[in-house]
């Protein structure tokens, strides 16, 4: 029987070139199709068809350490994006532990994260959204 290791150190997120990292405790990245990928109508006698939806949009969110260097870096690509319209990048997010593979040209962050202090070091969770998210689930390979 083969034992398989699932390393959260293994997964790597690029934001505009840039490799994120300071993630938070618990689930540090979520990624998911804004639509499904067909829809399907059922005519009177039981007949099914389908269309397949084009729309390639993705959802990112990630949270961070408040004390992690790459808030600057998402800060940074913000504003960039708010002063000059600038700040579409490409997202790539990989499991080298397998072939899990998420990846577009062309993503923003969707507002600047909000914040809270307190006398523990809190999270800060960024919202990105993915143009054209391209998709692969793999399992685990070591």
């Amino acid at each position: 029987m083969t034992v398989r290791t699932y390393d959260p150190k293994n997964v790597v997120l690029t934001v505009g070139g840039a490799p994120i990292s300071g993630y938070a405790d618990g689930t540090f990245i979520t990624v998911s199709r804004q639509n499904d990928s067909f829809v399907s109508v059922s005519g009177a006698d039981g007949e099914t068809a389908r269309a397949k939806q084009n729309d390639k949009r993705g959802d990112l969110t990630l949270t961070l350490l408040q004390t992690s260097l790459s808030n600057d870096i998402l800060s940074g690509i913000a504003v960039l994006d708010e002063t000059s319209n600038a700040g579409v990048v490409p997202v790539i997010l990989k499991d080298l532990s397998g072939a899990t593979t998420y990846f577009s040209g062309s993503g923003w962050i969707k507002k600047p994260a909000d914040s809270e202090f307190a006398k523990e070091v809190g999270n800060r969770e960024w919202a990105l959204e993915l143009a054209d998210m391209e998709v692969f689930i793999g399992g685990v390979a070591i």
